[in-house]
């Protein structure tokens, strides 16, 4: 994970704790961790084809000679303790290209992990935020359930002395009946979102008692500053992913071109061999070979010009990769920029809308004492408030 804590602009300890958990216990995490040590092993396994390999190897031969119907066999033993190494000569650089080929393949995984966490924890920090303000809006809905309650109250005292119709009960009932169906709705959305971040964070999936969310719950955060899409553009992990697969295609281009010309192995042996083991380290029973192995391809059917052929286009589909990489990347940071220049334009109006609401309701309350409207009026009112809440929320 890269040192960039930017979770922390939100001043929120819990929420702190939250991305700890998740970067720690992830198991989709730990999983692309494993990939990363899979990729090293796999790189000590190209890079050893850049050294000498050696062997030790020890025999014993024992065996009848002659013998048939005269009895006259001969038993022959010959011991035998040698090594031999092989070094292949990278005159074309191909097992140089393959090993650094191999080594991007560890940087990228390494990337592709912190894209993965960068992924997971913007997800995490998503949910909370949600959970957040379904908390909220629970606690619009149950104010609104206790003012619909208490105005029914008011409506059926007012019906019992003959100051207002039936009408009026019966639209303050249906009211509070409606209001009361959105606190399942909640607390499921609730639920779902609780036990998702569970799953998060390794656990097995949770839920808890919403919390207590004051009004201004809304974390005021500082303005973008300029010049942010290109600064993005150098921290963004998957860009460094895209560019690392770039380079080593490009080794393996090399490695495919290096595959159609000589290969020079050079093979040595040293030992000793012998029909008595108390005499087998003597230096006259000593033996040794030195070979050095020129392989040309001269006719494969085109089979490795094809695979040449096939690395140069798998370099070209990297760079078209990479490029609509980039072009992603800016159109994301430029989306968001916009969704919250724009969502902090809705939040100012909605808030004038939640102003002008509440007066509203104050007015049509005011108004309905003395006689002046309908209840259906107040009920209106009161219901354009508590939305404009939940839409603010």
């Amino acid at each position: 994970m890269a040192g960039d804590r930017w979770w922390e602009v939100f001043g929120d300890s819990e929420l702190n704790l939250l991305v700890g958990q998740v970067l720690k216990n992830n198991w989709d995490i730990k999983q692309a961790a494993a990939r990363i040590l899979e990729t090293r092993y796999q790189y000590v396994q190209v890079r050893a084809g850049r050294f000498p390999s050696a062997d030790f190897d020890g025999s014993l031969d024992r065996r009848q000679i002659g013998g048939g119907s005269l009895g006259s066999a001969t038993i022959a033993n010959n011991y035998q303790l040698s090594g031999a190494a092989a070094f292949e000569v990278d005159l074309w650089s191909r097992l140089a290209k393959a090993s650094r080929a191999a080594w991007e393949d560890i940087l990228i995984e390494e990337e592709n992990r912190r894209t993965l966490a960068q992924i997971i924890v913007a997800e995490a920090i998503s949910l909370y935020l949600e959970m957040e303000a379904l908390e909220r809006r629970l606690q619009i809905a149950a104010q609104s359930i206790e003012a619909f309650r208490l105005s029914l109250q008011f409506v059926e005292t007012r019906y019992e002395r003959g100051l207002t119709s039936v009408l009026d009960v019966r639209q303050a009932r249906r009211v509070l009946a409606q209001a009361e169906t959105l606190v399942p709705q909640f607390e499921q959305e609730m639920g779902i979102t609780q036990q998702r971040l569970s799953v998060l964070t390794g656990r097995y999936p949770q839920t808890r008692p919403a919390r207590r969310q004051p009004e201004d719950y809304y974390k005021h955060l500082a303005p973008v500053p300029p010049g942010i899409p290109s600064d993005l553009l150098m921290r963004r992990p998957d860009i460094r992913a895209a560019e690392k697969q770039l380079k080593a295609l490009n080794e393996r281009v090399g490695v495919a071109k290096a595959a159609r010309l000589p290969t020079i192995t050079l093979t040595g042996g040293y030992g000793w061999r012998s029909e008595d083991l108390n005499k087998l380290l003597r230096s006259e029973n000593a033996v040794w070979s030195l070979t050095a192995g020129l392989v040309q391809p001269i006719f494969d059917a085109g089979r490795l010009k094809a695979g040449q052929r096939t690395a140069e286009a798998r370099y070209q589909q990297g760079v078209a990769e990479y490029v609509q990489t980039v072009l992603d990347a800016f159109g994301e940071v430029e989306s968001a920029l916009l969704i919250r220049k724009q969502q902090l334009e809705r939040r100012k109006r909605e808030l004038k809308f939640l102003e002008e609401a509440r007066a509203t309701q104050r007015v049509a309350e005011e108004r309905y004492i003395r006689g002046l409207v309908i209840y259906l009026d107040v009920l209106n009112a009161q219901i354009t408030r508590f939305q404009a809440e939940d839409s603010l929320a």
